[in-house]
């Protein structure tokens, strides 16, 4: 079983907030595929990151999770890019790992 993770930004880089619906949109999607979702919504995580002239970029963000018994790589790719495009974004992180379930 994987735990999956994605870093979802909550503002451009203008500092614009995304509308909620857009995260709406996600958790929707990933209810609807993965049959359920963890959204950590109520307290943004704060990213920091250095870029290559070492200035600290900050991100806040929202994490969703799902877990699934298998990762299609090929289906999470096209996912990523999509929400990179959704979301402005250079990169948008999506991470599994294997995990247990107890």
């Amino acid at each position: 079983m994987y735990l999956v993770q994605i870093l979802l930004p909550l503002y451009d880089n203008q500092q614009t907030p995304f509308p909620r619906a857009e995260f709406d949109n996600v958790r929707a999607e990933l209810t609807e595929l993965f049959g359920g979702v963890t959204a950590f919504v109520r307290s943004p995580a704060v990213g920091l990151w250095k870029e290559g002239d070492e200035r600290v970029t900050r991100d806040d963000v929202i994490l969703f999770q799902v877990t699934i018994e298998s990762v299609d790589r090929g289906w999470w790719s096209q996912y990523r890019e999509a929400l990179e495009k959704r979301f402005q974004q250079d990169e948008v992180l999506i991470l599994a790992t294997e995990v247990e379930k107890l």
